[in-house]
């Protein structure tokens, strides 16, 4: 797939989209092999289509596999995450809900509030990671998750669900063995396995439960994925919009079933994920790499909010979900 390391999107008067509108962007940009930028908020009502051929310099960016800016300092970070008491108070919720049986797995999410002496140009130019987004001057994403990529008439996607700190003593084994992580993302698995089944065939599960190793300046992080894929029909270039977005909210970030799922989300979450945890891309006129917009940092009026979760399950310990929220917020310096 031709790749940029910097894509600049003219953000002058962009217009959003809905989430019929943009599908039918994509198929019509698909259908004419024209490539193209897209951004999907979490709630699919304010996206983002850009033809390639209309990109100029301008605050918005993207980066694949870029090779950031080595920083000479890593400068000090503080994490003031949301107060145990209100995280309690929706974890709560969900397990009630999970108990009742409305819910299998729920991602649940909660903003905290981080200093850092930097701008979010600067913390895009000086992270690494496999998927970067700068939106002007509102938030930075530093993703490793990919979301679904098509190549060459195949779709892959690769669901990212269970993590450890990779410090703790024999972290790679309790991670793999853990019952309740082992669950959580076969759940996912199943999820994403069944949406890609509505426009592919063949649908398998290549690689079970791998592990990646993710790098950061604060603690290194093991986390859990699987590798899904299919083969796409002929005319799939047509149905672009229809593939992603009948795919969205991505599973991983939502959980299963989906929809009974993301009706408990806005009533445990009782804040507005925006762009966190949408999904992002890029279509070359032949083959699609996208991402999940995880590990992400947005600039409000008090300051920057960082925005983290993770997997609930009737398995689930408060003190344990808790520590993983904290544990998910980090800057990947170079």
């Amino acid at each position: 797939m031709k790749k940029r390391n910097f894509v600049h999107i003219n953000s002058f008067n962009m217009k959003t989209y809905s989430c019929e509108e943009i599908k039918n962007k994509i198929n019509k940009a698909g259908s004419k092999r024209e490539p193209f930028y897209f951004v999907t908020d979490f709630s699919l009502k304010t996206n983002l289509f850009i033809p390639e051929n209309e990109l100029d310099s301008s605050p918005v960016q993207f980066g694949f596999n870029t090779i950031p800016k080595k920083i000479d300092s890593i400068p000090n970070i503080s994490i003031h995450p949301v107060e145990k008491n209100k995280y309690t108070e929706g974890f709560n919720f969900v397990i009630s809900e999970i108990n009742k049986g409305n819910s299998f797995l729920l991602n649940f999410t909660q903003p905290s509030k981080i200093d850092i002496p930097l701008s979010l140009f600067e913390i895009y130019e000086y992270t690494e990671a496999r998927y970067k987004l700068l939106y002007e001057d509102k938030f930075v994403v530093f993703s490793p998750e990919p979301f679904i990529k098509i190549i060459d008439g195949k779709i892959y996607t690769y669901p990212m669900k269970g993590t450890m700190n990779a410090q703790i003593s024999g972290a790679k084994e309790i991670l793999m063995n853990s019952e309740k992580e082992s669950a959580e993302h076969a759940t996912i698995v199943d999820l994403l396995r069944n949406d890609m089944s509505f426009h592919a065939k063949n649908v398998k599960v290549n690689r079970f439960k791998y592990l990646e190793l993710i790098k950061t300046k604060k603690n290194d992080i093991w986390q859990m994925s699987s590798e899904i894929s299919g083969d796409l029909h002929e005319d799939y270039h047509n149905n672009l919009g229809n593939i992603i977005m009948d795919m969205l909210p991505a599973g991983s970030i939502t959980g299963a079933p989906k929809n009974k799922t993301l009706n408990i989300i806005k009533k445990a979450e009782m804040y507005d994920r925006g762009y966190y945890s949408g999904v992002a891309g890029y279509y070359d006129g032949k083959n699609l790499d996208t991402f999940v917009l995880i590990r992400f940092i947005e600039k409000t009026d008090q300051g920057y909010i960082y925005k983290s979760g993770g997997g609930i399950t009737h398995m689930s310990q408060l003190d344990e979900e808790y520590k993983e929220l904290v544990d998910k917020i980090y800057v990947p310096f170079y």
